[in-house]
Order: structure tokens, then C-alpha cells, then sequence
């Protein structure tokens, strides 16, 4: 975790550049290259004509490193005061680079912003700046690393009362966490912050991902969701307290097996060591006689007698290439079936989502209605059997929270599918609303121009989308549709102007490209 950011002038970064490398991507039809000048690192992407010319080329001075290298590392650039990833990753056990995750299905560019619910994870003090779209403060990061404020809480009031020399009020001091003292359940929570995926993670109202502190509940900040399983559904991926929770080991420990009963934060094994520590950490409740693999099979292979080798075996992921990941399920054997109680996991109170880190049953708290509605509304685009549950429970909450930015924006997309004016009329109303309350998602800003021009009105799309583009200077949709919106409403100066300035930062942009060759043969503006 203390390596899981860095600056790329640390030397392991560079030596993983001798010489420029360039990867074709045949797909895209995209040329990309990673390439060192002195102790700084760069990457480009470009593009060549059938002549072999080139048509555009990007190139982005690389900020900062993302990654320990357990797996490999990504990168990260800076635009102004936003943060983007970089195309190209550089993978551990290949040891070579390839596209980033994600970059083999869509062509992100430079332009995929680095997001408060993935860096709080991957740093230890970032600044974002809530609600918006890879917007940092300056400096981007108080502490690159994860540090020990992400496990044991703020210290300033620790070293305040210290310094002061004021006397604990208990055996212990309570103005900074210690994991191992809390109950278990808190302990695990902390992990689950950034090692406990779901297939949903919705922010409770009012929260950002910065509000967690170690020793409250994770419940209090974020609600992490899974849709209830089948036998052959689970996935491995960022599933870990998940996956333990239906091993045998943690059912019969009564829940007092935890994340720290096998892991030390402060202290990884080396790979050589990994057998025999962790064995050492199944010996701690089992026995030599607990196999009934007799030991000379054991000793027989690749890493000898190593329990989690067989009981926690590695699991290659689809979704990361080059990567693998270990399986916290803990089985006896290999095919073994997932236990009855994964497949009863609902609660009277939530019947259709495994809520998984809910509190414990004796603190049992209803979720406010409009996290569920997120949470239906991130999961109903792999499993669309919650749609019903989401518009029934959207409907709800337009009559009880009608002035919610979240709602209103719903509302609006809903009101535009409807084709008819009066949906037109009440999809304008929503978001001209939601954009007064406040609204930071700039999709609002976008349809509320399409809408506003569907009516007649182009010089009030274009105000909008230029708030948008103030709002969201990174986002090219934005551009093409108030370049669009120009020549429509034939101000064709002004979309040549926002057209120069779009390619100016998305050179790869060919639709644009395109757009500007057919509107500088456009009519002179009257």
C-alpha cells in the first residue's frame, strides 16, 4: 500500500523505458508510444494516413504513477487542474506494456478523468473536488501513497493531546484508530473501503469518499451492493470480505475470522516467503492433520505444502489483463460448491440486493431510498430485471423529493423518451431546475441544449452549453455539440472557433476533423 502511488522519475519507472516503445492498435487504427526524456516519462498517440503521414499526434507529459506493481502500473496525466489516465500500462508479469484497462473496448485518449471513487483508493491524501469530474485542488495529493491515515484515522488530535501530554482516557487513545483493538466487524470495514467491489458502490446522501473514517462503519458513508447469487455467479474480482464470508473458516469462526487474522498491513511477504507465511496463518487454527492430501503429494508441488496455493487458488481476470488475483473463498477442494447460505442472503427489509457491508443485525438501519435507487440504477445495465423496481421507486421519490438534482436529472431523461411535446416541455422544466439546484453532471447541460434547440431555441442551448463547457473544460461532447449548435444556427465563425479549439485539445478527434473541413467550405456568415 506505500507504494500504490509514485512519481515517474523514481528509477524502477524509468528503467522500464530504455528506448522509446510504440504498440499498433489494429482495431483503432492508433499508434501509441511511451517514451523517456531525462527523469521525465511522456506517452503519445497517433495516428498515420495510408502514405504513411501523420494525420494527428498527441503527447502528454506524464504526472503520476498508479500502482505497487503487484499486477503492473497505470499512469496518470494532468490537464490544467484535472486529472486523466494515460492510454498505455505497463504490466508486471508479461513485464511489457500494453493498452490500459478499458482502452481495448473505447479509445479514451488522454481524456478519461482519474475519479474520486477510484483514487481514494489508490493515494493517500488526494484533494478532489466533489461533484466533479476529475477536478483536483492544488496540489492534487497531500501524500501520494497510501499512508497511515487511510487505516488508523486523521492524527492531527492524536499528536495534539500527545504533544500536550494528556492523559489517555482508557488503555487506549482514542484519538487515533487502532484496527486491531476494533471489533471485528469494524476492523473488516475498513478493508472493504477499497477491497469489496460489488456489483454496486453508491455513496449515501450527502457523502463523498473522502468522508470515511477508520473505526465508524463503512454503512455510514457508502452502501456496497450485490445482486443475490446464483451458484455459478460469483466473481472473484475485488469480491474479498465477500468471498471469505462464504468459507466454511469464517461461518465456523462465528464471524471472528477477519481480514487481519491473515494479513499485516504493515508487512508483505516476499514472494519467496508467501508459502510459509501464509501456512503459517492456516496452522494458527488448523492442524497438520487438517489435509487429507497426504504430504508427500504436498511436498511434490511447485511451492511445497503451501496451503493457500490449493485452498486459495489464483484466478486470472478478464476485465485486467495480464492479472491475476487470489480467490478469498476458502475451499477444502477443488469444484467445491458454494455453501447453501450464499444463496439466501437477502433480508426482509432488502429482498432483491445482498447489502454487503450492512450492520450487524442488532443494528439493523432501513437505506434512504434514493441510495437504492442508485444502487437499481448501476445494476440494471448488466441485470435489466430492475428496471421495474427502479422507475416504480423513481416515481416514489419524484413525489416525496422533488427538488433532488439526482431526481430531476432521472425525471428529465425519462420525460425526454416519451416523444411527445408535453414530455419535451416537462424534460426542460427538470433540467433547467436541476442546473439552478446546482447540477455538476454534465450530461444535463448537454441534453438540456439538444432539448432547448428541438424547441426552437438555439441561442439558449448555446448559453448552456458553454456553462457546461466551464463546468467540464476536458469533455469534447460538449464542443462538438456547441459547434453543431453554431452551425445550425449559422454562426459559422463561432463554430469554426469552437471547432479549432476542440482539435486543439482532442486532435484525435476525426469526427471533428470532418466537421471542420465541411464547415470551412460552408457560406460566409451574413
Amino acid at each position: 500500500m506505500g507504494r500504490s502511488m509514485s512519481l515517474p522519475s523514481h528509477s524502477s519507472q524509468l528503467e522500464n523505458v530504455f528506448s522509446p516503445i510504440t504498440i499498433f492498435n489494429k482495431r483503432l487504427n492508433r499508434y501509441f508510444q511511451v517514451f523517456r526524456q531525462d527523469s521525465d516519462l511522456y506517452q503519445s498517440e497517433y495516428e498515420l494516413d495510408p502514405e504513411g503521414r501523420e494525420v494527428f499526434k498527441h503527447t502528454q507529459k506524464i504526472e503520476y504513477v498508479m500502482g505497487s506493481g503487484e499486477n503492473g502500473f497505470s499512469y496518470v496525466v494532468r490537464r490544467g487542474d484535472f486529472l486523466f489516465q494515460a492510454p498505455l500500462s505497463f504490466y508486471s508479469k508479461p513485464q511489457t506494456w500494453g493498452l490500459s484497462p478499458g482502452y481495448e473496448f473505447r479509445d479514451y485518449g488522454f481524456n478519461r478523468p482519474i475519479l474520486p471513487a477510484c483514487i481514494v483508493c489508490h493515494s493517500g491524501r488526494p484533494q478532489v473536488v466533489p461533484k466533479r469530474n476529475g477536478l483536483y485542488r492544488n496540489p492534487p495529493f497531500q501524500e501520494l501513497a497510501i499512508g497511515c491515515e487511510n487505516c488508523h484515522g486523521p492524527g492531527q488530535l492524536h499528536v495534539e493531546e500527545r504533544v500536550e501530554g494528556r492523559p489517555l482516557a482508557g488503555d487506549a487513545d482514542n484519538a487515533i484508530v487502532n484496527p486491531a483493538k476494533l471489533p471485528t466487524w469494524l476492523a473488516d470495514n475498513i478493508c472493504m473501503n477499497c477491497h469489496e467491489a460489488g456489483d454496486a458502490r453508491i455513496l449515501q446522501p450527502g457523502k463523498n469518499f473522502m468522508d470515511f473514517r477508520p473505526g465508524n462503519p463503512l454503512n455510514n458513508t457508502l452502501a456496497i451492493f450485490k445482486v443475490p447469487l446464483k451458484r455459478e455467479s460469483l466473481s472473484p474480482l475485488l469480491g474479498h470480505h465477500f468471498s471469505v464470508m462464504l468459507s466454511k473458516c469464517f461461518q465456523e469462526s462465528g464471524g471472528n475470522l477477519s481480514c487481519l487474522t491473515c494479513h499485516n498491513p504493515h508487512k508483505e511477504p516476499s514472494p519467496q516467503e508467501v508459502p510459509a507465511y501464509y501456512r503459517n496463518k492456516c496452522l494458527s487454527c488448523h492442524t497438520e492433520k487438517s489435509c487429507a492430501l497426504p504430504l508427500e503429494i504436498r511436498l511434490r508441488k511447485s511451492a511445497p505444502d503451501d496451503c493457500a496455493g490449493c485452498h486459495m487458488p489464483k484466478q486470472n481476470l478478464k476485465t485486467i489483463a495480464h492479472s491475476a488475483l487470489t480467490n478469498h473463498r476458502i475451499i477444502a477442494h477443488e469444484g467445491e460448491p458454494y455453501p447453501e447460505v450464499a444463496l439466501h442472503m437477502t433480508t426482509p427489509e432488502l429482498p432483491d440486493l445482498i447489502q454487503v457491508n450492512a450492520f450487524p443485525d442488532k443494528r439493523k438501519k432501513s437505506l434512504p431510498p434514493l441510495t437504492l435507487l442508485k444502487a437499481y440504477g448501476e445494476i440494471m445495465a448488466s441485470h435489466p430485471e430492475y428496471k421495474e423496481r427502479f422507475v416504480r421507486l423513481l416515481d416514489q421519490l419524484a413525489q416525496n423529493d422533488p427538488d433532488n438534482v439526482f431526481v430531476l436529472s432521472l425525471e428529465a431523461w425519462k420525460a425526454s423518451k416519451e416523444g411527445t411535446p408535453d414530455g419535451l416541455r416537462r424534460s426542460i422544466q427538470y433540467l433547467s431546475r436541476a442546473i439552478e439546484l446546482g447540477s455538476t453532471f454534465t450530461k444535463d447541460y448537454q441534453l438540456l441544449a439538444e432539448l432547448l434547440a428541438r424547441s426552437g431555441r438555439k441561442s439558449e442551448a448555446i448559453k448552456v452549453l458553454k456553462r457546461g463547457i466551464a463546468l467540464d473544460p476536458y469533455n469534447s461532447e460538449l464542443y462538438k455539440a456547441l459547434a453543431l449548435s453554431y452551425i445550425s444556427d449559422k454562426k459559422y465563425a463561432k463554430a469554426l472557433e469552437t471547432m479549432n479549439e476542440e482539435l486543439r485539445l482532442f486532435p484525435e478527434d476525426s469526427f471533428m476533423r470532418m466537421l471542420l473541413k465541411k464547415a470551412e467550405t460552408a457560406p460566409p456568415e451574413p
